[in-house]
């Protein structure tokens, strides 16, 4: 598959469009969330598309109370084919022993992250082995996330598929309201720490 082209071609494609093309290649079918805002319109589409599509949840166990809610309520909401990736190091034992969670400009921050975030993510595509990622980064997020492109291979072979890339954070709320379904902005990325900074996920995927 050349990814360019096909990236190209999708690029005035809607969102549901673009995750019925990814659901009618070959392999296996992820979506990967975090509970996080507008995070239902993704999981709205795919299960539209593909009601027992696999959702991968990397829980770095310092999400705030409203997020594990939400979750609940979305797993409930839309029946998901969910599968939780969580930590070898449990949150509590990383602010007892560890010192809790670092600033993101301290030196051990990197450590802190590959722990709570990139390991369980490797972890999980190993378990999962998909051939198809599907994604709900947008380009209005972060700087580097402008340059993604729709459709994108990873360094393993795996296509990594973002449908809402060309959506604003106006038109994910016009579908919530249009849908009718729920939204939590009350979240907390303890990898990030703020909005418009990368955790590093994408940048290595």
């Amino acid at each position: 598959m050349n990814v360019e082209e096909v990236s190209k071609k999708l690029n005035s494609a809607s969102p549901k469009q673009i995750i019925n093309w990814a659901i009618s290649l070959e392999g296996k079918k992820i979506v990967t969330t975090n509970f996080g805002p507008f995070e239902s319109v993704i999981l709205h589409m795919a299960t539209q598309c593909d009601p027992e599509i696999r959702v991968v949840w990397i829980d770095s166990g310092y999400s705030v109370k409203n997020t594990y809610r939400f979750a609940e309520q979305l797993i409930s909401d839309f029946k998901l084919n969910v599968e939780v990736y969580t930590p070898k190091v449990t949150a509590s034992r990383q602010d007892t022993v560890f010192g809790g969670v670092p600033g993101i400009d301290e030196p051990n921050h990197k450590d802190f992250t590959e722990t709570f975030k990139l390991e369980p993510f490797r972890r999980a595509m190993e378990v999962e082995k998909p051939a198809v990622w599907l994604t709900a980064i947008r380009r209005d997020q972060t700087e580097f996330r402008k340059n993604q492109e729709i459709v994108s291979k990873t360094a393993s072979g795996l296509i990594k598929v973002a449908p809402l890339l060309n959506w604003t954070e106006q038109d994910m709320r016009d579908y919530v309201e249009e849908h009718e379904i729920p939204n939590e902005e009350n979240y907390y990325d303890p990898t990030k720490v703020v909005g418009n900074r990368e955790c590093g996920l994408h940048l290595e995927n």
